[in-house]
């Protein structure tokens, strides 16, 4: 466990508030996996005086005898110790699992001063404790117990890992506890805290019990706010073999949910994703697609032609749940979901139910139409708002130093070109059409957002300098009508480099300007790698293939053929650079387009070549060697 303790990051996100609270996170989902698999039916959380933090639960409780492998040690304490010992890579143990990696509880001990860990099994107690993640003895047999069985696991958080001054939260923990029993309608979770450490504010004690899932943590959620239907669409699917199970609840109101104008949780195997993934895509899919479809038969198709899902989303209070086996996540704190094989799964369990529903209810449905149709009206208006304030506002707005604007104040035909250095960008700027062609030049590699933190992403300057020249926030923030250019155009040399930069361009722009690629408004230009003359014939060539071609079409006569390589971008004369790559009159453009039936495998496919773990791309290469023809070195 010495890893854990020495980069904490790689395994909890961190060191902050929210790291901490991810241990209770961590033990909670073991419990819960026994709830979900049907051995528990109740969960006590409890925050003592102390600041130890307890999770029970009357589950099968963690095997005790001697370990397979270290036939000196139980498995209890492997389990604790060890990283990747845990019983949830082995299908016999949980159909489905929210602690997937077998790190969960072995991080939590590392990380830990103190840790109690109590088994009853069998109708005998036992009991090991461990220091920051090494036991101080061996298991003990306390004794026998009659009308106990489960794990208890007691903790108190190591102050050299978190601070003198970390704290486990009544009110989080409390938020937390009764979110994990609307996961799980069966189960019963306990909360209790000592007076000595309320916030005065959360309730000591209470019980936690919902028979109606997710529908009644959005009725919770809603309150007394209106909403647009009388009936939430909630449901959830029959269980398949082999291929997991969903659970949903959905509706709209008008009145937003605080600061926020919608409302969407999601989950795996119980374990919260806050930053969606591909169930979230799934079910997006699901209501944008049952609308449309709906709208055709109500002869209402035309006006809702101009509707995006965003506007479909817009007001929407929506809880989602899959459970489903072998799961990938983003990290290890589990923030996203990747597996691409649960947007299918969701859309195909919830389409057809959320079709029955808007046919049994045609009031509603149209009420729904109504609300989506006038969403994106107000979108168009608002756009149309921005292209006549564009001139004025253009002035306010501090443009980095580097961006050479063009003249024209509208979007509409204009175009920004994110150039590979100040070099490229010297030239690109005397071959540019100033009326509708902007430049900015970037330095070098940006950074691959994928693998990067949210604060090192919002500080980094040349992330910061192409979202001011664009006009446009991030991430939620993102309005593709607040684009100031109709076309971005990644303009980078025609090498090796120059495609990991477009590389690194694209899966940023993916990830944080999504609705730019869903709109067809990003581009890639296509310069060339060679020159080619043969006497007073002259052809540019895009790379090898093209070269071959051209010499096979092209240059067929007997005389030689001139052949020059260009280094780059900043190589070439500006004419060259405008007559092969920036005159729309004489240039190649490739669009760069989402599938949207393909988005699962795109979304797994950009975690495993640009996210943090390697050796995702490892086994990528191992997998797609046989492909590589020829290496250009």
């Amino acid at each position: 466990l010495e890893p854990v303790r020495l980069r904490p990051g790689m395994y909890i996100g961190g060191t902050d508030d929210r790291a901490l609270h991810h241990l209770f996170a961590e033990v909670i989902d073991n419990s819960m996996d026994e709830a979900v698999a049907g051995h528990a039916s109740r969960i006590d959380v409890h925050l003592d005086a102390e600041g130890y933090l307890s999770v029970s639960d009357n589950g099968r409780g963690i095997p005790v005898g001697p370990h397979p492998k270290f036939k000196d040690k139980s498995a209890l304490e492997v389990i604790m110790t060890e990283l990747h010992s845990g019983g949830k890579f082995s299908s016999k143990a949980y159909e489905t699992s929210g602690g997937l990696h077998g790190v969960g509880v072995s991080v939590v001990n590392a990380l830990s001063d103190h840790l109690i860990a109590e088994v009853a099994r069998d109708k005998t107690l036992y009991r090991q404790e461990f220091e920051r993640g090494k036991p101080k003895g061996k298991l003990k047999k306390v004794g026998s117990v009659h009308n106990r069985r489960g794990t208890t696991i007691r903790f108190h958080a190591d102050a050299d890992i978190f601070g003198k001054k970390a704290a486990f939260k009544p009110a989080k923990l409390f938020a937390m506890s009764k979110a994990k029993a609307y996961l799980q309608p069966g189960v019963e979770i306990r909360w209790s805290c000592d007076p000595a450490k309320s916030d005065g504010k959360t309730p000591n004690e209470a019980v936690f019990h919902f028979p109606g899932g997710l529908a009644d943590y959005l009725k919770g959620e809603l309150g007394e706010k209106p909403t647009l239907t009388r009936e939430l669409f909630a449901g959830k699917s029959k269980k398949q073999d082999g291929h997991g199970r969903v659970e949903w609840a959905v509706t709209w109101t008008p009145a937003g949910f605080g600061d926020d104008d919608s409302f969407l949780k999601s989950y795996c195997n119980t374990v919260p994703t806050p930053e969606g993934g591909t169930h979230v895509l799934g079910l997006r899919a699901a209501i944008t697609k049952g609308l449309r479809a709906y709208a055709d038969i109500a002869n209402m198709g035309k006006k809702f032609s101009k509707v995006k899902p965003d506007d479909v989303m817009f007001g929407i209070g929506a809880v989602v749940s899959v459970f489903i086996k072998n799961p990938d996540f983003v990290g290890q704190t589990k923030d996203r979901l990747s597996t691409s094989e649960a947007a299918r799964l969701v859309e195909d369990a919830v389409r057809d139910p959320f079709d029955h529903w808007l046919a049994s209810s045609p009031k509603e449905a149209n009420s729904l139409l109504e609300w989506a149709i006038e969403r994106a009206d107000e979108r168009v208006k608002r756009r149309k708002a921005r292209d006549v304030k564009r001139q004025s506002a253009t002035k306010r707005l501090r443009l980095p130093g580097k961006l050479s604007d063009c003249s024209k104040k509208t979007p509409e035909g204009t175009e920004i070109f994110i150039v590979e250095g100040d070099s490229a960008g010297g030239t690109a700027k005397s071959a540019r059409n100033r009326v509708t062609q902007a430049i900015l030049p970037i330095r070098g590699k940006i950074l691959n957002v994928e693998s990067a933190s949210m604060d090192k992403i919002m500080n980094n300057q040349e992330i910061n300098d192409l979202s001011v020249a664009l006009g446009v926030g991030l991430g939620k923030k993102f309005d593709p009508d607040d684009l100031r250019y109709e076309r971005v155009i990644i303009m980078t040399d025609a090498d090796v480099d120059g495609a990991h930069i477009a590389a690194l361009l694209i899966t940023f722009f993916y990830r944080y300007m999504k609705d730019m690629i869903d709109e067809g408004r990003l581009f890639m230009a296509l310069p060339p790698l060679y020159k080619m003359t043969q006497g007073g014939k002259t052809e540019y060539a895009r790379d090898e293939a093209h070269r071959i071609e051209l010499m096979n079409t092209v240059f067929t006569g007997k005389s030689k053929v001139e052949l020059g390589r260009f280094k780059g971008l900043g190589e070439m004369m500006s004419a060259q650079l405008k007559e092969t790559t920036m005159d729309p009159s004489s240039r190649t453009l490739a669009r760069i387009t989402l599938d949207k039936d393909e988005l699962p495998t795109t979304e797994s496919l950009v975690e495993t070549l640009m996210g943090k773990k390697s050796e995702l791309r490892y086994a990528y290469i191992q997998e797609h060697a046989q492909f590589v023809e020829e290496l250009d070195l």
